[in-house]
């Protein structure tokens, strides 16, 4: 362990003597880059004062962006992070700006014309949040005014307000949306490096490794952080509040309670619900933690702080869901019933009303099972069977369409084994308990956001640095015992996925299809996998019958 290559000591051992041949190269690369999101942000244009004027607000970005980078793998050194790291890290940012970068140039050309598009926007959200923060920081309004009465365009204002006040001093009078691409694309692949000290501190340097790559990798967290989007900073500071909770269960210093209260209180401007849920989410998982009891029960200062972030935690949510609920609702609590009610039930009059075949399945299925059905639509979407099958008219949209379900998919199997794998081995309280946390947050974003193919995924998105750990986990994991359930489960998931096709393909197409019920095609698809997963656990059996005889 000791022998791995990490930047603390290359920075240590060889800073001094390479120090101004270090920063011109650095110095130029930064030039570089800036200069190359000025011509972009320009319309491709060097000769234009904008693109000098473009260049000194990126540059100054990224100046800040090194700074924090290096404060974060700084704040690392005990973990002692690997060099590799380092270039993941630089290489995510690379690939989520890359991808920003893209939508920019090619939405306003490729897309459907909408006017979130002509603005280069990948997400209407974003769109509407970016036009009203440049208007803000144009205005004679105070900043804090992105709180007040701009609902319609950021429920929390606190990416409003974030928005507006770089507009208004880094942005040299010009409205450039990938200046909030860059600061996204930065702080969310941070997420990537405190996801990797998560795993390290939980289980071990592979299962690190592997989550490291899977959310460098994962296209919905690609797709938040090339975006002007709030999760692109929820995910980060979800994944520093879990790290800082396994470093408070080392060292009980007020140090490390402030890796778990800091990231909270950041999350509150953003989103004080999400806010809510991540403080939730850390008591259920410190239950099971090895955080000693004669700490929990006899330190006051622990207490003090808890009920400190907890009432701030309510404050916030007081001053935000007022906003939403009727005048005689006063009670937080009561409010927070009330917003996640008529959440649902929004939710699900707009999934109903856009799906005709939900509409016709709830005509003719009992009322109970409208809520379990609503919550697995949910739960599939972004469905890889209907992207491949629906398309668009737009070649990039089907691109992304693709993109974002085939990652879905290949991560919702390797959770639903991850969950089976962490509940049939003993000794896993740990993990048991970040499965049951991380199936919470899928289900509460799927009655938040129902089938909708955009909040839905970004909702869920918020524990993808979880979820990326407990792949990460379970894929080791399965390499150290062999486990015959990882290749059951992707067999289960093709199967069912082979049999949606011609559904959609008769719901889209000419093709005649005799299956039309929903609940039929999937009980096609699980007696398929039931005698599929029959047949390989014969042949296994057989194989290791075989190998014994053999060895006899």
């Amino acid at each position: 362990m000791k022998s791995r290559v990490s930047f603390l000591n290359v920075i240590d051992h060889k800073f001094f003597f390479w120090k101004w041949e270090m920063w011109v190269i650095f110095g130029l690369l930064l030039s570089a880059l800036s200069l190359s999101l000025a011509w972009i942000s320009s319309g491709f244009k060097w000769i234009e004062p904008t693109t000098l004027f473009a260049w000194v607000s990126f540059f100054v970005i990224l100046l800040i962006g090194s700074f924090v980078l290096m404060i974060a793998w700084w704040s690392l050194k005990q973990e002692n992070p690997p060099l590799w790291l380092g270039f993941l890290l630089l290489g995510a940012i690379l690939l989520r700006l890359s991808a920003g970068a893209l939508w920019f140039s090619t939405l306003p050309i490729w897309g459907h014309g909408t006017t979130a598009e002509k603005g280069g926007y990948v997400m209407a959200d974003a769109g509407a949040r970016d036009q009203l923060a440049w208007k803000i920081a144009r205005s004679d309004k105070p900043l804090w005014s992105a709180f007040l009465n701009n609902r319609k365009v950021d429920q929390y204002g606190g990416f409003l307000f974030m928005s507006a006040l770089v507009y208004r001093y880094l942005s040299m009078n010009l409205h450039l949306p990938l200046l909030i691409v860059l600061i996204t694309s930065i702080f969310s692949s941070l997420a990537i490096l405190f996801t990797w000290a998560f795993s390290y501190l939980a289980w071990g340097e592979k299962e690190a490794i592997v989550a490291a790559w899977v959310l460098m990798l994962y296209p919905e967290a690609i797709l938040l952080g090339s975006s002007q989007m709030r999760e692109a900073f929820t995910v980060t500071l979800t994944m520093i509040t879990f790290y800082g909770l396994l470093r408070y269960q080392c060292d009980h210093s007020w140090q490390n309670l402030g890796w778990i209260l800091f990231p909270l209180l950041l999350c509150l401007p953003f989103s004080p619900p999400i806010a809510a849920l991540l403080l939730g989410m850390l008591i259920l998982l410190s239950a099971t933690s090895r955080i000693s009891i004669r700490i929990i029960l006899h330190r006051k200062a622990f207490w003090i702080v808890i009920v400190v972030l907890i009432f701030l935690v309510i404050i916030g949510l007081y001053f935000t869901l007022r906003q939403f609920t009727p005048e005689e609702i006063h009670n937080p609590l009561a409010m927070l019933s009330w917003w996640f009610r008529k959440s649902g039930q929004f939710q699900a009059y707009i999934s109903q009303h856009a799906s005709g075949w939900l509409q016709k399945v709830f005509k003719t299925s009992p009322e109970w099972t409208h809520l379990p059905l609503l919550l697995g639509y949910g739960v599939v979407q972004p469905f890889l069977p209907a992207a491949i099958i629906v398309g668009s008219h737009s070649p990039i949209w089907r691109l992304i369409s693709l993109w974002r379900s085939f990652g879905w998919a290949i991560m919702l199997v390797l959770l639903i084994y991850a969950s089976f794998l962490a509940f049939r081995k003993k000794n896993q309280g740990f993990t048991k308990m970040l499965c049951l946390i991380m199936w919470i947050v899928i289900l509460i974003a799927s009655f938040r956001g129902g089938g909708d193919m955009w909040d839905n995924p970004r909702y869920r998105a918020t524990a993808a640095g979880l979820q990326a750990a407990l792949v990460g986990w379970a894929l080791v994991e399965h390499q150290r015992v062999k486990d015959p359930w990882l290749r059951r489960a992707i067999i289960a998931a093709v199967a069912i996925f082979a049999w949606f096709l011609p559904w959609y393909l008769r719901r889209y197409t000419a093709f005649y299809w005799p299956v039309v019920d929903l609940y039929k095609t999937l009980g096609l698809g699980i007696v398929t996998t039931f005698l599929l997963c029959l047949w390989d656990w014969t042949v296994t059996s057989y194989m290791h019958t075989g190998d014994r005889e053999n060895q006899s």
